[in-house]
C-alpha cells in the first residue's frame, strides 16, 4: 500500500509541475484534464502526507521512551503515543477507502429527472414533494440547483420535473436516489381519509460533457413550439420551446423554461446526452448483473428502493433495510444520514470484492 500511495504522491507532484508549465497553461483541453486528475488525488495525498508525518512523530515519540524521563515526562510521551496511534489508524482506514476503486462520475454535476407514476395526481404531488426535498438537500450541501422542464398538474404537483444539480461531489450522493419512490399517506384529495400508497420515480444522471458524448448535427432532429405554464410575456406567443429528437436512438428531450430558443436547446442537449448515457450505462450494468448484484442497486427506475410512511413518521430504505422515525425532518431536506449509510454499504461492498 505505501508503494502505491507514494507512486500517488509522486504523480500530485509531478501534475503541480505541468500545471505551471506555459505549453499546458495554453492548452485548455490539457489544463482541463491535469486539473481534475490532481483535483481527484489531493485527498489521498494530503492524507498520505499527514500519515508520514504521524509515522515521524510516533517513532520519535517511541524512542524518546527509551531515554531517561522523569514520571511526568514519560507520562506526557506515553499519552502522545496513545494520540498517535489512534491517529494512524484513523488515517490507514480513511487511505484504504480513499484507494478503493471510485466512480468517474461522482464529482459530475447531476441531471435529475422525478415522474409521477402511479396514483396520478397524488403521486403528482408527491414527485413535487421529492423535488423540494432534493433542492433543500442541494441547498445543505452548497450545490446549486436549475430548474430545466417542469409538467404541472392542476394541484402543483409535477408529472414530470428536470433539474440540474451543480456542486462537486453531486453524483456521489444523489445517485444512490435513482429508483421507484413509494409514499403512504392520506392524499389531499381523499374525502374519506383513507391511506393511499402512490409512488413516483426518480433518476438521476451525471452531466455529460459533448467530448464524452458527441452528438451530430446529422443526427438531430430539432423542433420548436410555444412554451406552455409560467414564464411570462413570451408564453404561447413565440416558438422558444424546443424539442430535440435522437434519431439512432429515438431519445427525445425538451425544455421550454429558459428565456431564449438558444438557452433552451443547450438545455435539451444536455438532458438528450445525459440520457444516451444513462441507456449505454444501464447496458453496461446488465451484462454483469448476473455477477455481481448490488444491495444500493444499479440505478433501474422500476426497482422499490424507498417508503415514506406519513401517519408513522417513517422513512425506510428497503436496499440496506434502513429506518428512520423523522419524516419530516427528511422530507425538509436531511437526507445526510441515510445517503452515508447507503455509502458505507457501497463501500463494504466494493472492499469484498477487491478482497476475493
Amino acid at each position: 500500500m505505501l508503494d502505491r500511495l507514494q507512486s500517488l504522491a509522486d504523480r500530485y507532484d509531478k501534475l503541480s509541475e505541468l500545471l505551471c508549465d506555459p505549453d499546458v497553461a495554453n492548452d485548455s483541453k490539457k489544463l482541463r484534464e491535469y486539473s481534475k486528475e490532481q483535483s481527484d488525488l489531493q485527498p489521498t495525498y494530503e492524507a498520505y502526507t499527514e500519515y508520514k508525518s504521524v509515522m515521524t512523530e510516533l517513532e520519535a515519540a517511541k524512542a524518546m521512551m527509551q531515554e531517561k524521563l522523569d514520571d511526568e515526562m514519560r507520562e506526557m510521551v506515553k499519552m502522545e503515543i496513545e494520540e498517535l496511534s489512534a491517529r494512524q489508524k484513523e488515517l490507514e482506514e480513511r487511505i484504504f477507502i480513499l484507494l478503493l476503486p471510485k466512480d468517474p462520475n461522482d464529482d459530475k454535476n447531476v441531471i435529475v429527472e422525478i415522474r409521477g407514476a402511479a396514483g396520478g395526481d397524488e403521486a403528482a404531488l408527491f414527485a413535487a414533494d421529492l423535488y423540494r426535498m432534493y433542492t433543500r438537500f442541494a441547498d445543505s450541501q452548497g450545490w446549486r440547483t436549475e430548474l430545466m422542464e417542469a409538467n404541472v398538474n392542476g394541484l402543483g404537483g409535477f408529472k414530470e420535473v428536470i433539474f440540474m444539480i451543480t456542486g462537486k461531489g453531486a453524483y456521489s450522493k444523489m445517485k444512490y436516489e435513482s429508483g421507484a419512490h413509494r409514499v403512504q399517506r392520506i392524499p389531499v384529495t381523499e374525502s374519506g381519509g383513507r391511506i393511499h400508497t402512490s409512488t413516483s420515480t426518480v433518476a438521476v444522471m451525471p452531466e455529460i460533457d459533448d467530448f464524452e458524448i458527441e452528438i451530430h448535427d446529422k443526427d438531430i432532429r430539432v423542433d420548436t413550439f410555444c412554451s406552455s405554464g409560467a414564464g411570462g410575456q413570451s408564453v404561447n406567443t413565440t416558438k422558444s420551446a424546443v424539442r430535440v429528437t435522437h434519431v439512432p436512438t429515438g431519445i427525445v428531450a425538451q425544455c421550454q423554461d429558459g428565456k431564449s430558443q438558444h438557452e433552451n436547446k443547450d438545455k435539451a442537449l444536455q438532458v438528450l446526452r445525459a440520457r444516451i448515457y444513462d441507456i449505454k450505462r444501464q447496458e453496461e450494468e446488465a451484462k454483469y448483473a448476473g455477477e455481481r448484484k448490488s444491495k444500493v442497486g444499479t440505478g433501474d427506475r422500476s426497482e422499490r428502493i424507498r417508503t415514506y410512511n406519513f401517519p408513522q413518521s417513517r422513512v425506510t430504505d428497503h436496499r440496506i433495510g434502513l429506518t428512520l422515525h423523522k419524516l419530516e425532518t427528511v422530507m425538509n431536506g436531511d437526507m445526510e444520514e441515510i445517503v452515508q449509510a447507503l455509502t458505507v454499504t457501497e463501500q463494504a461492498e466494493i472492499m469484498e470484492r477487491e478482497n476475493q
